[in-house]
């Protein structure tokens, strides 16, 4: 359903959304943030929790079952990132760039700076701090293909963990990724998509959370009684309603403000 009000964001009127589809105001920045996984820079004070992720496929799927929040600022230079995955077993295994990382728990990000639904860059980021970025031409739906050779150049990241990763006789606390994406490596054929007070960008989350049991000290993914691997939950932050992240028409909006 589409509603057929307009609403204001303090930088003039927009059409508003599908009633699903979810809206974060990126507050400017003041001073670049560093980048260090703990949040410690005064300046993320200003910028808003999103509300939880929910199921891939929206409100028709249970709750998640621990708590994912992200939140974002800019400046002309960076989009910044920060999210808190709620988690009592921290587990990761991958630690070659470009491996494929939903294999782990994971958090991916997704940027659409110009809303063509086509030429958009996807993240992925587990708990060892392992990064895996590609660029996509055109969905996979729409023949692809993916470039996962591509990265996102000048990328910076980093992982804070509360608790003991790889350890299952303790229960842990969440995991926290903080980036920032520089601007100028997510152009499209030679543009680049400066933020700028009242612009918007499409973009949406993700958080790959697998069903584990222990494994000697750590953990391994949990099978069913053919020993086949049950399948992973997908939790992210605008609901796709279908599951498959790679429709980018429906991923939410990030509006730049002061």
């Amino acid at each position: 359903m589409f509603l057929t009000t307009l609403f204001g964001l303090g930088f003039g009127w927009v059409t508003a959304q599908p009633d699903s589809t979810r809206v974060y105001r990126a507050p400017k920045t003041r001073i670049p943030v560093v980048i260090d996984g703990k949040a410690g820079n005064r300046e993320w004070k200003h910028a808003p929790w999103s509300a939880e992720f929910i199921d891939i496929e929206g409100d028709i799927r249970p709750k998640p079952t621990f708590k994912t929040r992200m939140k974002m600022m800019w400046d002309e230079e960076f989009l910044y990132i920060l999210a808190k995955l709620e988690e009592p077993d921290l587990w990761g295994t991958l630690t070659e760039r470009d491996a494929i990382i939903f294999q782990d728990h994971d958090f991916e990000v997704f940027i659409d700076p110009d809303n063509d639904t086509n030429e958009y860059t996807e993240i992925e980021i587990n708990a060892l701090g392992t990064i895996m970025d590609l660029f996509m031409t055109r969905p996979y739906k729409k023949g692809g293909p993916m470039d996962i050779q591509w990265n996102v150049k000048g990328l910076k990241s980093a992982v804070y963990l509360k608790g003991t990763l790889d350890k299952n006789n303790d229960r842990d606390k969440y995991w926290m990724v903080e980036m920032a994406v520089p601007v100028n490596s997510i152009s499209k054929t030679g543009k680049i998509y400066t933020p700028t007070e009242g612009g918007f960008w499409r973009i949406n989350f993700s958080r790959v959370q697998w069903l584990m049991e222990k494994d000697g000290i750590s953990y391994k993914r949990r099978t069913d009684n053919t020993g086949k691997r049950l399948p992973e939950q997908n939790w992210v932050w605008s609901p796709q309603g279908i599951i498959d992240m790679h429709v980018p028409e429906k991923w939410g909006y990030l509006y730049f403000v002061r």
